[in-house]
């Protein structure tokens, strides 16, 4: 059988079209919220809870899918995830008011959350430790490739077909992809494509290859501070991107007078600039590491450089003009994803790839349940007072993130060697 030469980019790159997908089903409906607020009567604050319960079974599913998909193993569990998440989107077709759609992203939830344990469980198997902050990058790429394209697919969608066919559209497309992952993807070792030459490369700097051990328990984990540090530092910076994600059409709706056409018009672009943000802060990352400098020194400058420039996010509550607006909220975004990618591959760095789904689940957990108790305050201060006190609070979320790295995480360097 014909081999083919750096196969480990195909996979990255079927995995990161698998997040685009993940983020096409979460964020549809975000675009049409202004639609179903209208026609089911929902309020800032009814609205916030439709988030709240996606995150809260993302949050609780992220640590137990983790485990999980590193009992069954990648291939399986990714497929499980992808069934289970598209099925749940087409179900919000058949939404009638707040109960049912909060059931339905609720069980959204559930299946979303196993792509990143799945995906960086991937990474953990496919890439050396130098290429993995590029190929997280390339994942994180994903999340800004489907909200790029969800305003405008789906608004597109909603124009011609109705907002109920938004769904069925979007959550089909995950059986399509299922069709490739499974004749795609294999472990290094047991895949029937890959050359001599990359699965040298993969297996030179692993420390667990060919090594068999039963998963440890879920409290072994937790003795290391620097896994409470990851789940602090997620727990206090990823609501912020998830204000965007779950809120911006509405923001442009509500304040900036933006119609379902001018979503889809401009709703992607602070997207993509978070795609840009991820792939750079991968590049940068790697670049890093590949001139001599250590995994803790490049991780921990790239996710200040990010942090940093996080706040300009302030600007864009106060600007006049609804573009400069959505440019700064581009900025923003495009930070956010630079520290992002540096702090996502963190897990990798500190365990063995048979652990690093579980361990990436439980900051991916504190994460998401940080982002879930943001949703009703965000819809308390909206409905309460405006967006500003909003756009404060996240525009500092991912400094006080990296001071966290910073005093729990003293080195980022393998745990358990």
């Amino acid at each position: 059988m014909k081999k083919i030469p750096h196969l480990r980019w195909i996979i990255i790159g079927l995995i990161c079209l698998a997040t685009t997908i993940n983020y096409i089903d979460r964020q549809s409906l975000s675009v049409v919220a202004p639609i179903i607020s209208k026609e089911f009567n929902l309020s800032n604050q009814d609205y916030a809870w439709l988030p709240f319960w996606f995150l809260f079974a993302y949050s609780l599913m992220q640590i137990f899918s983790g485990r999980l998909i590193d009992i069954i193993g990648t291939k399986r569990g990714f497929s499980l995830s992808i069934i289970w998440w598209s099925i749940a989107n087409m179900l919000h077709a058949f939404g009638q008011g707040l109960m049912s759609f909060s059931i339905y992203r609720f069980l959204l939830g559930v299946g979303e959350a196993g792509n990143y344990p799945a995906g960086l469980k991937a990474i953990a198997e496919w890439f050396p430790k130098k290429e993995r902050a590029t190929a997280v990058g390339i994942i994180n790429a994903g999340t800004g490739l489907g909200a790029i394209l969800a305003p405008p697919v789906v608004a597109l969608l909603v124009l011609y077909s109705g907002w109920q066919m938004a769904f069925i559209v979007t959550g089909a497309i995950g059986f399509v992809w299922l069709i490739a992952w499974q004749f795609v993807y294999a472990k290094p070792e047991e895949h029937s494509r890959i050359t001599e030459e990359e699965l040298a490369l993969i297996k030179a700097d692993r420390e667990d290859v060919g090594v068999v051990e039963k998963p440890k328990p879920w409290h072994h984990f937790l003795q290391y501070k620097e896994v409470w540090g990851l789940m602090l530092g997620r727990f206090v910076c990823d609501g912020a991107f998830y204000f965007f994600v779950f809120w911006l059409p509405k923001y442009l709706t509500d304040v900036r007078k933006f119609e379902i056409k001018d979503i889809g018009y401009f709703g992607w672009i602070p997207f993509l600039a978070a795609d840009f943000g991820a792939l750079f802060g991968g590049w940068l990352c790697g670049y890093l590491i590949k001139k001599g400098k250590t995994v803790d020194f490049s991780r921990k400058v790239v996710m200040w450089i990010g942090a940093l420039i996080v706040p300009v996010i302030l600007l864009a509550s106060s600007a006049e003009s609804p573009y400069n607006a959505l440019f700064l909220i581009a900025v923003g975004m495009f930070a956010i994803q630079i520290k992002s990618s540096s702090l996502f591959t963190v897990p990798a760095d500190l365990f063995k790839s048979k652990d690093v789904a579980f361990v990436w689940g439980l900051s991916g957990a504190a994460g998401s349940f940080g982002g879930m108790l943001f949703q009703p305050l965000v819809g308390w201060l909206v409905g309460n007072y405006s967006y500003a006190p909003v756009f404060w609070i996240a525009a500092f979320m991912h400094i006080v993130s990296a001071l966290v790295i910073m005093a729990m995480i003293p080195k980022i360097e393998n745990l358990e060697k």
